[in-house]
């Protein structure tokens, strides 16, 4: 069998793992030397580059010396879990980044807990100490400590480190003296990366993810747990609810550099892609066509929350997407379900409707601007939370919530959590910041962001992660002010955002088309109120003197598709179209919102 390493790259947002692998690709020479490659190859997608965050994780193999070392880069967002509980289960190990300077997040948590649950081997590689001021022998203490933490058993604290900078391109066992590359890291992963340890009996693959091409269908992909699987071979597909059905496997692929090679066998061990089967899910076991046995198949974490997906129908419908339709939209979440294993459609209470229930606002945010960047024009209603009956009682979901922020503005987060009904579970000193923990219900977490960022001047950093349903609370407070909303359909003059100005802060600018309906600003009071501010100065002959001052005008407030998502209330939608966000009530005329007061 060949000498095989599969290891998964987990850490923080930003800790540098997708600049690792791309430096580990260059120093495994995947690339011709006079081939041009950007940065950050793995993060392919426009989202993933503009968010600088990873979305969905990727498969890459390396050939090191005579080691084939398959390597998973993982997503570091708390939203996108579901992704990392899924593809760790093809590692036997887990190179665990962590900055210098900032040491180990919430998110490193997360997915740290995540390998060791799973008897995961980690390697601790301290990335960017390069960097002023940072503290590496420090860092290394504390991921100690987070481990034992964590629950890790003794080998798993026996865990290899080395130093560096991917960015740079080095790697060190001694911080103090760079090296010229990474054979440090190469070397510690094929030394202590344990091989798969392969099982004898039949046929064993569990399909842990899977790819789409249009041209041969859906693709299954997996490590291969015992067996070998070849072209052509029949196999039964044990489904997870228990159920056995029969099928083929037409082509096979094994993963080498940023591709896929077609094979004619692939043996216990290594992680494949393959063709053909037809009606398999993510969580199903490729099993012997005479013996099939089942492997533990993987629990995908329920939704915790739900959004309503319905045409656009305002004023404005049509002039910027190709896709409009209630069949476009239809379509295109069907197709969404083949591959985004924690999201769920159901058909609403109208025929142009969808609830679409998935992880978190992140997690339908970029399904959203993923759908409106393709040409989709669409509206959102409020998020809402999933309320599930539990022995007779509702019960909701609630959240672990991790907010890092200074010390001294630690009171000012303590408040607004406690507003919402969370309880402070511990508070941790780090040189001047201060890291607290909450259980907090999901409602209360729609909208905090942004209250929080502005209570602390930017400085708090913020990571949740479901955790069970608890009973019902209530009382968790939403948003404190009102709308105010457009009278007439037009375009916004400058005279009149001026004159309205101690009402509230605008959404819009001057000279924007708006219409009758549209949330153009936010009340300074907590009740909706309607505003004309299409209307222009009256000329007349006479001059006033003094009196027409240049009207200073505060910028407007421009919102980010998740925050406009958590700013709306239950009687007003997010309008999406490719290259505008509108807020609007559902209800464009005044005295229809007054007929159908939705509370």
């Amino acid at each position: 069998m060949a000498d095989i390493r599969n290891i998964a790259i987990i850490a923080h947002v930003d800790h540098g793992k997708t600049t690792l692998t791309d430096e580990i690709m260059h120093y495994c020479k995947v690339f011709r030397d006079n081939e041009e490659v950007e940065d950050l190859v793995l993060d392919s997608d426009d989202l993933e580059r503009e968010r600088g965050i990873t979305i969905t994780s990727k498969n890459v193999a390396v050939k090191y010396k005579d080691t084939k070392i398959n390597i998973i880069d993982t997503p570091g967002h708390a939203d996108f879990g579901g992704e990392v509980e899924r593809v760790l289960n093809m590692a036997d190990g887990v190179l665990l980044l962590v900055d210098a300077f900032e040491g180990p997040m919430p998110q490193t948590r997360f997915v740290l807990q995540k390998a060791i649950d799973l008897g995961l081997k980690p390697c601790l590689v301290i990335n960017k100490v390069d960097k002023p001021n940072c503290t590496p022998d420090e860092v290394l203490e504390e991921v100690f400590d987070l481990m034992f933490e964590l629950g890790a058993e003794e080998w798993q604290l026996d865990f290899p480190v080395v130093y560096g900078s991917a960015k740079e391109g080095w790697m060190s066992e001694d911080w103090k003296q760079p090296t010229e590359d990474l054979e440090p890291l190469m070397k510690m992963i094929v030394e202590e990366v344990p091989e798969p340890k392969v099982e004898d009996g039949s046929l064993q693959m569990l399909v842990t993810s899977l790819d789409y091409s249009s041209y041969t269908g859906r693709i299954a992909i997996g490590r291969l747990q015992r067996g070998v699987l070849k072209e052509g071979m029949k196999v039964s597909l044990v489904k997870r609810e228990g159920g056995i059905t029969k099928s083929r496997v037409k082509e096979l692929y094994l993963f080498e550099g940023m591709g896929k090679i077609k094979v004619n066998e692939v043996h216990a061990g290594d992680i494949c892609a393959i063709v053909g089967l037809e009606g398999f899910e993510i969580g199903d076991t490729v099993a012997d066509e005479l013996n099939p046995e089942g492997m533990p198949t993987i629990q995908i974490d329920e939704p915790t929350m739900s959004m309503l997906f319905t045409i656009n129908d305002s004023p404005f419908f049509g002039k910027d997407g190709k896709y409009v339709t209630s069949r476009h939209i239809k379509e295109r979440l069907d197709k969404e379900l083949e591959r985004n294993l924690a999201l769920r459609v159901e058909e609403a209470d109208g025929p142009d409707r969808f609830n679409v229930y998935g992880r978190g606002v992140m997690h339908l945010a970029v399904l959203i601007e993923t759908m409106r960047r393709e040409g989709y024009e669409l509206q959102i209603g409020q998020p809402q939370v999933i309320i599930k009956e539990i022995d007779g009682k509702p019960h909701e979901p609630v959240e672990e919530l991790t907010i890092d922020l200074p010390e001294e503005l630690s009171g000012k987060a303590v408040e607004l959590v406690s507003q919402r009904k969370g309880d402070l579970l511990k508070m941790d000193a780090h040189a001047s910041r201060i890291t607290c923990e909450f259980i907090i219900p999901s409602r209360g977490i729609i909208g905090l962001r942004n209250q929080l960022l502005t209570a602390t001047a930017g400085e708090a950093i913020m990571a949740h992660r479901f955790k069970e349903f608890q009973p019902l609370k209530e009382g968790v407070p939403g948003r404190q002010s009102g709308s105010m909303v457009s009278m007439e359909t037009g375009t916004a003059i400058t005279y009149s955002l001026d004159k309205l100005q101690d009402r509230g802060r605008f959404f819009v600018d001057p000279g924007e088309d708006i219409y009758e309906g549209q949330i153009v600003g936010q009340n300074n009071r907590q009740d909706d109120i309607v505003v004309n501010i299409t209307k222009g100065k009256k000329h007349s002959n006479v001059r006033a003197s003094g009196s027409d001052e240049k009207a200073n005008i505060a910028p407007a407030i421009k919102f980010s598709l998740e925050e406009a998502l958590e700013y709306i209330q239950k009687d007003e939608y997010v309008e999406v179209t490719p290259n505008h966000l509108r807020l609007r009530k559902i209800y464009l005329k005044e005295h229809e919102r007054k007929r159908h007061n939705i509370d």
